[in-house]
């Protein structure tokens, strides 16, 4: 049976596994189980394993959901979990002592967050807040750190995603120290860019609140900046997050 085949078999089973006689219970278990067919399948740290491994791995994942602007974690929280999203949105941000509000990344389904638990009980330096209905996979530290071992492929595919992140970070961290506002925000827009070759249109990840927030800079500034690279002809603003560049080279340069 190919792998693709047999994912799918391994969702259905979970889907189908147990009958229940209470019709309410039947549907959460089905949702329950086919979010976790979802997190094991989705997350590029799992779904290079066999079939039957993913199999494995789904037996210790405990699921659950949280509705639009509710709180995951809180920063000082101890956590031993790793979380995975199956479905919806989630975003991870800190805030200063002034209460001022720093958006870190956003997490799309595959993506995971609680990842300094793997290796030791830890207090989240975060917040992790869902941006729409989210579902989300959870797995213990132990239960991970057996997997590792076990499955060593998990380990580089976790720390390539460790690496990505540290990549992003450095290179926000320098922008924040040595670039001003219109330069974060022309370089943001031009990393969105999929193809130079025909129309270069792209879509904003998030609200431009949100997009404020990471920049280091105000809802209303983002606003005025893009109001100002759409008048100086770089860039045309076709929907709320669509926005057509172009002037590639005039925007790098702005």
């Amino acid at each position: 049976m190919k792998k693709k085949d047999l994912m799918h078999e391994i969702k259905n089973q979970y889907i189908e596994k147990q009958e229940y006689h209470d019709v309410t219970h039947t549907h959460h278990q089905g949702h329950e189980s086919a979010s976790h067919a979802s997190c094991i399948t989705v997350v590029p740290i799992f779904n290079h394993l066999e079939g039957e491994q993913m199999e494995e791995i789904m037996k210790v994942t405990k699921s659950t959901s949280f509705k639009k602007g509710e709180v995951i974690y809180r920063e000082g929280d101890i956590s031993d979990l790793l979380y995975i999203v199956s479905k919806g949105k989630i975003r991870i941000y800190r805030l200063s002592e002034s209460g001022k509000e720093q958006l870190v990344r956003i997490l799309n389904p595959g993506d995971f967050t609680g990842e300094l638990a793997l290796f030791r009980e830890s207090i989240q330096e975060a917040y992790a807040e869902a941006m729409s209905d989210t579902d989300v996979c959870m797995i213990s530290r132990n239960d991970l750190q057996e997997f590792l071992l076990k499955y060593p492929t998990i380990s580089l595919k976790i720390l390539s995603e460790f690496s990505n992140r540290l990549e992003t970070s450095e290179k926000q961290t320098t922008r924040f120290a040595t670039e001003k506002v219109d330069t974060r925000l022309a370089l943001f827009l031009a990393e969105l860019i999929e193809n130079e070759d025909g129309p270069m249109e792209i879509q904003l990840p998030m609200s431009k609140k949100n997009l404020a927030s990471y920049l280091g800079t105000t809802p209303e500034t983002i606003s005025r900046k893009l109001a100002d690279l759409e008048e100086g002809g770089y860039i045309k603003q076709k929907s709320a997050r669509k926005i057509e560049i172009l002037d590639l080279d005039g925007l790098l340069l702005f």
